[in-house]
Parts: C-alpha cells; structure tokens; sequence
C-alpha cells in the first residue's frame, strides 16, 4: 500500500454548535413527510419507504485481518446471523422501473459489546448500504433540504434548486441529480452497494462496501420491472454471497469525515462474507418474515461502539432516524 494510503487514526469530527438544535428541526421535518406519506401508503418509513425484499442469511467475519479492521464486529472470526432489507430509497411506493437510490441493509445479530448509542449493550449491527460510493450532498442541511421541497412536488424542487445555487447552477445541479438517480442498477443481487458515509472501526474509520459474488449471476433483462422477483427468483435456484469490504482513513485531504460527497481513494479490503441460503420470499414464511423485517430497526446508529457512526450526515441520521421509528412504532 502506498504511503499516504497507510491507515490513519488521525481522523476528527467537526460538530458544529448548532448540530442539536437543527437536527431536532429536521426530525421535525422528515416526521411531517412521513406522516403525509403514510396517509396515502399506510404505515412506514419516511425514506427507502417502499420494501422490496427481505431475505435471512449468514455473515462471516474472516481471519487474519489487518490491524485497522480487527475492531468491533471483526475483532475475531464468528459467524453471525443476519437479516437483510432491500428496498428503494424514495418518499413513495413508486414502480420499480423509476429512477431511484436502491437500500441494502444488513441487520446482523448477536454481536456482543457496548452500544454506539451508549444506552447498554449493542442489539444488532447494522449497515445501511446503497448503490452510490458517495453521498449526493455535501451536508445534511444541503439534503435534507433538497427532500423537504422534493416532497412537495417537482415545482417546489425546482423554486428550491435556483434559489440555493442559482439560475444557471441550480437547473445544472438538478440534471446532475436525476443522472445520479438514474444510475444503471442490475439488480440486488449483482450490484455493489456502499456506506457512503463512515463508521468508527476500534480507533480507524472505514467506509463499508458489499460486493457481489461472481456466483450470483449476470444481471437478467427486465429485472428493472420487478427487482423483487427478480431477487427471489435466484434465491430460489440457488444461495447467494456477498464480500463486505472495509475502506480505510487515511488523512484528512483524501478522506475526509465530514463532506460525504467526496470519493475516498484508499483501497478497500474483504473482511467478512455474506452468505443468504436458498430460500423462497415468496412462500408463506417468507412473506412473514418480510413483514417482521419491515417492522424492525435498520439504523447505522443500531451499532457497537466500536463502529460508531461518523460525520454530519450521520449524526443528523440519529436524530431523523429515531423520530421516524418511533412514529411508525417500530
């Protein structure tokens, strides 16, 4: 590994005095969206609202890890049992062929040790992983903006996008955002997915990435239609793997804590192996499960100490993300 790609414990946050106060606010905001939402939808999340898939499996922490990634949930090998969630990002229940951020969550249980909230032991830890290798915003007061007007309709965004960054930049910056929506996505089960925004590992920080066995197949014309069947459809056949990958900090300049905007450049490294056995999500049980997976917690801040989230756009989650699972009573 070349030198200034060495992983650094020389990482900080930069919390902003008023981060409490605005966060609170935007609590407030993503609340009244998702009370709105669930008037029409019923009952459910304020963002990755509708669920496409869920599916129970198996994650195996490796040996022989580098010092950076032996912490937390990779300190020793293990395996543990895992719940995964997989959904598409927007405010609606729209079809699957739409534009949209697609959600890979992992729900992985029986982890032992502190939890990242420190309100006693950790229950789960959780990762909330999506198909873009960065965060569309540089800050959670630029996104959770962006949301407040996109939830009013397309006019609202487009008053919002030229008011924050002008007649010209603000249309360019709103074509800069439906290509990013409009990423060409194969399917859950051959595409990468990404933190985006970085997590606490022991003393480093990483960002995580789940990628896609050779084994699980090609991507299937028209799966775009129905990602959910076509998901289920290849669990039917067959098991499906996954390498979780960890992404270290290095410094500052090239991968920095707070701007989850910026691509890190530092390679990424196989530390654990999701495996989900041959299952049908479509049968009785697996329709029940889904729906205890669709009432369950996915939050990155459902973690272990030792992988505490990390930034503005995750601290801001905490909050959103808590005032949101208590309204819908998760």
């Amino acid at each position: 590994m070349a030198k200034n790609l060495t992983p650094s414990t020389q990482w900080q946050e930069r919390v902003a005095p008023d981060e409490a106060e605005r966060f609170a606010s935007y609590g407030q905001q993503f609340l009244a969206i998702q009370a709105r939402k669930s008037k029409k939808y019923g009952n459910g999340r304020a963002l990755h609202r509708k669920q496409i898939t869920a599916a129970k499996g198996s994650l195996e922490v490796l040996a022989d890890l580098p010092d950076f990634a032996r912490h937390g949930l990779f300190a020793k090998p293990g395996t543990f049992e895992t719940w995964v969630r997989l959904s598409n990002g927007g405010l609606d229940r729209a079809p699957d062929r739409m534009p949209d951020i697609r959600g890979f969550a992992l729900h992985v249980l029986g982890v032992k040790g502190d939890s990242a909230l420190g309100n006693g032991p950790a229950v789960s830890q959780d990762f909330a992983l999506i198909n873009q290798e960065v965060f569309g915003f540089t800050s959670s007061a630029e996104f959770v903006e962006f949301v407040v007007a996109a939830a009013k309709g397309m006019g609202s965004l487009i008053r919002h996008l030229v008011k924050r960054y002008g007649v010209v930049r603000g249309p360019l910056r709103l074509v800069a955002m439906v290509k990013t929506m409009g990423k060409p996505f194969g399917g859950f089960a051959t595409e990468p997915v990404y933190s985006a925004a970085p997590i606490a590992c022991g003393p480093y920080a990483v960002r995580v990435r789940l990628v896609p066995a050779a084994g699980n197949g090609p991507a299937a014309p028209g799966a775009k239609q129905d990602w959910g069947a076509d998901f289920n459809a290849r669990l039917r056949e067959k098991s499906l793997q996954w390498d979780l990958q960890l992404q270290p900090f290095v410094n500052e300049k090239l991968t920095p804590i707070e701007d989850a905007s910026v691509n890190w450049p530092s390679p990424y490294t196989t530390v654990a192996r999701l495996m989900l056995p041959r299952q049908d999500g479509d049968s009785t049980k697996g329709q029940a499960f889904a729906k205890q997976v669709e009432a369950a917690i996915f939050d990155p801040w459902q973690a272990l100490a030792d992988h505490r989230p990390l930034g503005d756009v995750m601290r801001a989650r905490k909050v959103v993300y808590f005032e949101s699972q208590k309204a819908r009573g998760a």
